[in-house]
């Protein structure tokens, strides 16, 4: 079935618009204070939540990320390398054409290893 209002999205490395520009709070910094650039192309309601798309682009840099207990994000790199460290010590490197999903409740670290380009979705 197909809606009026539905249309695809492309989604690339280098978007044409002004990005929402931060850094990590202070109490989750372990290294650096990368600035991050978020282009959020997609906020939604679901039927019972949100849902986000986009780009996001951020400097080398490492700090401690919580996903709520709804919140899970799956992610593909474009460009550079990150690791997302989870609390028992382990961690999964991800670099150009891989992907990773972070289910709810993760609690661990992310940390950019080269300037960082991906593209993501989160829903809750």
């Amino acid at each position: 079935m197909t809606s009026t209002s539905a249309r695809l999205l492309k989604l690339t490395a280098h978007p044409d618009t002004s990005p929402d520009l931060d850094r990590p709070r202070p109490e989750r910094l372990i290294e650096g204070n990368p600035l991050r650039e978020t282009w959020n192309s997609v906020d939604s309601d679901l039927p019972a939540g949100r849902v986000y798309c986009g780009v996001w682009r951020c400097e080398p840099g490492r700090w401690r990320i919580a996903m709520g207990e709804t919140e899970r994000e799956l992610f593909t790199v474009l460009i550079g390398r990150c690791r997302v460290h989870d609390v028992q010590g382990g961690y999964e490197e991800v670099g150009p054409g891989e992907g990773l999903y972070m289910p709810p409740g993760f609690a661990g670290e992310f940390e950019v290893l080269e300037h960082l380009t991906k593209t993501y979705m989160i829903s809750e």
